[in-house]
């Protein structure tokens, strides 16, 4: 099964894994969560990540970031180099409770569900 590691501005990916916890408490311990605090060099986030990482071995990876080009992001890029891995940049909770329902399916069919499910997780609603 794909590992799924959320790597992202303090306390967003910990919170994130929360949600999950909340959510399908059975499944989120397929989730790891970084939190980039700001006055970690990058180094010391990126060693945080390949601890978590770590916790699923050589299984592939979907990466979630929250923000395109900052930290986070470049973290996970770094942590992709060399894997099995997806990295999607955007990460809301729609997208991640999407992920760990289809957490079994191939990686690419993986990142392409979550993908979807972010973007359709963000609507424009009508004003009453």
């Amino acid at each position: 099964m794909n590992g799924i590691v959320i790597i992202a501005h303090a306390p967003l990916a910990s919170a994130l894994r929360q949600c999950v916890a909340h959510v399908f408490p059975d499944r989120v311990g397929g989730v790891q969560a970084v939190d980039v605090q700001a006055q970690a060099s990058t180094a010391q986030s990126l060693a945080q990540a390949q601890e978590a990482a770590a916790h699923f071995g050589a299984a592939p990876l979907l990466l979630l970031t929250d923000v395109l080009g900052a930290t986070p992001c470049n973290v996970a890029r770094q942590l992709q180099a060399g894997r099995a891995a997806q990295l999607l940049a955007g990460v809301n909770l729609p997208m991640l409770l999407r992920a760990v329902t289809y957490q079994h399916e191939p990686l690419e069919a993986l990142a392409a569900r979550a993908l979807q499910g972010g973007t359709q997780g963000v609507q424009l609603l009508p004003g009453a």
